[in-house]
């Protein structure tokens, strides 16, 4: 049995990724940042030991350019209409697949401590289910040792009360959630100031690709 990290990832298009910046941004520079964003995740990754690492995408043409961007990571291809199936796919299909506790995890929270991913496999030895709360009210992780479809399916996803709506289900349905500290993902313009102020004082090395955009595009 091997424990599974999983990351929700786009190809970074101009004008379908991060379109939420654009304005200020022009929309290939909320692209470029994306990609930054993502590069910086995918080391976060790396970080965690004893785990197979994969990238979940939605497009078929992505697959090249994933394989490029992280030969070292296995891919899957999102399947499900609604954001809430997709997961529940994908969780399913990892733990399906042989794997003891699958944690997924956005690609959108960049300076996210390593450690917190590696509390969401710890926490799983006693919980059920695992959630990374987002500033926004909903969640930039979600981990499980088996399936729980219905936090999923059963959720309206993008709202500002998914967690709490996620929360209060596997209260009715006796699954018990361990929750992570808090952090925040970025998707607004609000978001992009808060992590720019973030990197000014951080000085661990983490977060060098969104590091490197910020510093020449201020």
């Amino acid at each position: 049995m091997h424990n599974a990290l999983l990351v929700v990832a786009k190809q970074p298009v101009p004008g379908q990724t991060k379109t939420r910046l654009s304005p200020p941004l022009k929309v290939e520079k909320a692209a470029e940042l994306y990609e930054c964003f993502l590069r910086d995740t995918l080391d976060l990754m790396r970080n965690v030991p004893d785990v197979t690492k994969t990238i979940v995408h939605l497009s078929e043409d992505g697959q090249s350019y994933f394989h490029q961007l992280a030969p070292d990571m296995g891919l899957m291809k999102q399947r499900g209409s609604t954001l809430g199936e997709r997961l529940d796919n994908l969780l399913n299909d990892a733990l399906a697949g042989g794997a003891a506790k699958a944690v997924v995890m956005d690609s959108d929270s960049p300076t996210l401590p390593v450690s917190y991913l590696i509390q969401a496999f710890d926490q799983l030895e006693t919980a059920d289910v695992v959630l990374g709360p987002t500033q926004d009210g909903g969640y930039y992780l979600i981990g499980m040792k088996k399936a729980h479809s219905h936090l999923l399916r059963q959720i309206q996803m993008s709202t500002s009360h998914v967690l709490e709506d996620t929360l209060k289900i596997a209260v009715e349905t006796g699954v018990q959630v361990s929750l992570l500290p808090a952090w925040y993902d970025v998707d607004t313009v609000d978001d992009l100031d808060k992590l720019r102020g973030e990197l000014m004082v951080m000085g661990d090395g983490r977060c060098k690709h969104t590091r490197r955009w910020i510093l020449g595009n201020a």
